[in-house]
């Protein structure tokens, strides 16, 4: 399937159920704390997404200038945001999507968007456009196994969605990879042109001499998880470290590991 006839697809992204009761229960208080709202939204990429989509829209005349959840909830008013909560129960409910384990895909996107945000403090960048760059990074994964699921059911044959190589083979295959299909969507719900950039060029921050410090710190984030996700070992790690792109974020392997640390050594 050809890119542009991906992009013509509409899909719904799939909710985490526990996140879409804990935001209706938050909203049907008399009282709704804004902070459990933002935290409720911001552990789930679907719920980011719909979201920004909403605050970006023509509607509030401010397209392409919100970039985290916060940023949104400070523009739209509580029966909006209630509105998309109510929207996103039905999606939550046709939660399967072929080919693809939707916890470990919901808890590796959060473990991206908190350590994106912590490599763009060290780097200087904005860390809530971080954060929610990294917490959508993959939702061209998503929307690809939806729309051919036999296609990428051949693909996770060889290596699975969360693999380190898998944009390299989808690339190989398709032309394109998960990065331009979120890139693309990005695009059209009309969020910042600067996340739609980090999303495009996640794969390959300094490609066709591209500069977008914001991808370099997503592919960084999504290097480390990925790692995780295949229990690399130290060595494992070291040698599949993207250099090139931490040395033009002045990023080392040791800096990358010590943001937001986990215990590496219970997944070696």
């Amino acid at each position: 399937m050809e890119l542009s006839a991906l992009l013509e697809k509409q899909f719904t992204l799939p909710s985490i159920p526990k996140m879409v009761a804990l935001l209706l229960n938050e909203m049907a208080r008399p009282e709704v704390d804004l902070k459990a709202v933002n935290q409720c939204i911001s552990t789930d990429p679907a719920l980011t997404t719909r979201l920004l989509q909403l605050a970006n829209s023509d509607f509030f005349r401010l397209s392409g200038k919100i970039n985290s959840v916060s940023e949104a909830l400070a523009l739209l008013n509580l029966q909006q945001v209630r509105t998309m909560a109510q929207a996103a129960a039905v999606g939550a409910s046709l939660k399967a999507v072929p080919g693809i384990n939707l916890q470990q895909f919901w808890d590796y996107s959060l473990n991206v968007a908190r350590v994106s945000r912590s490599l763009a403090g060290v780097v200087r960048q904005n860390q809530q456009a971080a954060f929610t760059c990294g917490l959508i990074h993959a939702i061209g994964e998503l929307a690809m196994h939806l729309a051919m699921p036999d296609k990428m059911a051949v693909m996770d044959f060889e290596l699975p969605p969360l693999d380190l190589r898998r944009a390299k083979l989808e690339r190989r295959d398709l032309g394109y990879c998960y990065a331009s299909v979120g890139a693309g969507y990005a695009r059209m719900w009309q969020f910042p042109q600067t996340m739609v950039d980090a999303l495009e060029h996640q794969y390959a921050p300094f490609e066709n001499n591209v500069y977008e410090p914001l991808a370099g710190v997503i592919h960084l984030a999504t290097w480390r998880a990925r790692c995780k996700e295949a229990n690399l070992s130290e060595r494992g790690m070291a040698v599949t470290f993207p250099d090139p792109v931490g040395v033009a974020l002045g990023l080392d392997i040791d800096m990358v590991l010590q943001q937001d640390p986990f215990d590496w050594a219970a997944h070696t």
